[in-house]
């Protein structure tokens, strides 16, 4: 019985697992959009203790403890600019942004890898010109072949993007779950239809 107990009382309420704040740099944008910049509910309220954030919204939720009761916060604004890196790193998940998450020969969205457009074997090298999402399909028609020596074509060239393409695209693969005080932050800086 004491074990139960004693787990029982320590354990995380269930509703507060589940409020991620959305982390905004100091001019008010999300300091990533794809993933989206967020914090758990606990680094958040750690952040507002001190001062490096400010709040902006507020969940509905309570935070108690013996002193004082917060609200858990959902979108904070960080106090001091975090200047964008302007080097993007060359990684599968940035790779796989770049060509929106679609092969590069066909356009499927399904079972995604990558590819060297001149393969290794002939000298390729893995590097942003030379390396585009393919779906295992394609990339096993492919093979170890040249584009001319396989019969396939690509849907554009591959060239190293720049941090602001990435985070432009990133916008457009919005997360499975919005709360709705994001909204208001996540798409204020895009230009509007005429």
């Amino acid at each position: 019985m004491d074990g139960d107990f004693r787990t029982e009382f320590v354990r995380e309420p269930v509703a507060l697992k589940h409020f991620p704040a959305l982390v905004l740099n100091a001019d008010y944008r999300p300091l990533s959009y794809y993933p989206l910049s967020l914090w758990p509910w606990q680094d958040a309220i750690k952040a507002v203790f001190l001062d490096r954030v400010d709040i902006l919204a507020h969940y509905d939720e309570v935070v108690r403890s013996q002193r004082m009761e917060i609200q858990v916060p959902s979108v904070v604004v960080l106090r001091e600019f975090v200047k964008p890196r302007k080097r993007v790193a060359f990684t599968r998940f940035n790779l796989f942004l770049r060509d929106e998450f679609a092969c590069q020969y066909c356009g499927s969205r399904n079972d995604l890898t990558f590819d060297h457009v001149v393969p290794r074997k002939l000298g390729g090298v893995t590097s942003w010109e030379n390396v585009v999402a393919a779906c295992a399909p394609c990339n096993l028609r492919k093979g170890s072949k040249t584009l001319r020596e396989s019969g396939m074509k690509l849907r554009q060239t591959p060239r190293r993007p720049d941090a602001e393409l990435l985070r432009n695209l990133g916008r457009r693969f919005p997360p499975n779950h919005l709360h709705e005080s994001w909204l208001d932050y996540l798409y204020w800086d895009t230009e509007l239809d005429a």
